[in-house]
């Protein structure tokens, strides 16, 4: 696959620190686009066969608010519905 040079706009102040993140990371600000590029259009394709899958071409988004727990840890309401689930008093 053959590259090419291209000419962006972005905002200067997210530029720099897309730059500083690259380097934190250790890559490179083209390998790190490439990267973000990819994952994109996989996300898209993914998207499109699971839609194909589902028989819809309409786009839903899941939308809820988290709750908290009245009392207690979640860690323990967890382990109590587990516990449930597999029939442990």
């Amino acid at each position: 696959m053959g590259k090419i040079k291209t000419s962006i706009y972005v905002d200067r102040e997210l530029w720099a620190k897309f730059k500083e993140h690259a380097l934190r990371i250790g890559k490179d600000v083209s390998s790190l686009l490439e990267d973000i590029m990819k994952d994109e259009a996989i996300e898209q394709t993914l998207s499109k066969a699971l839609l194909e899958l589902a028989g819809s071409e309409i786009y839903c988004e899941i939308d809820f608010k988290p709750i908290k727990p009245k009392e207690g840890l979640v860690s323990e309401l967890i382990r109590v519905m587990r516990d449930e689930r597999a029939g442990i008093p």
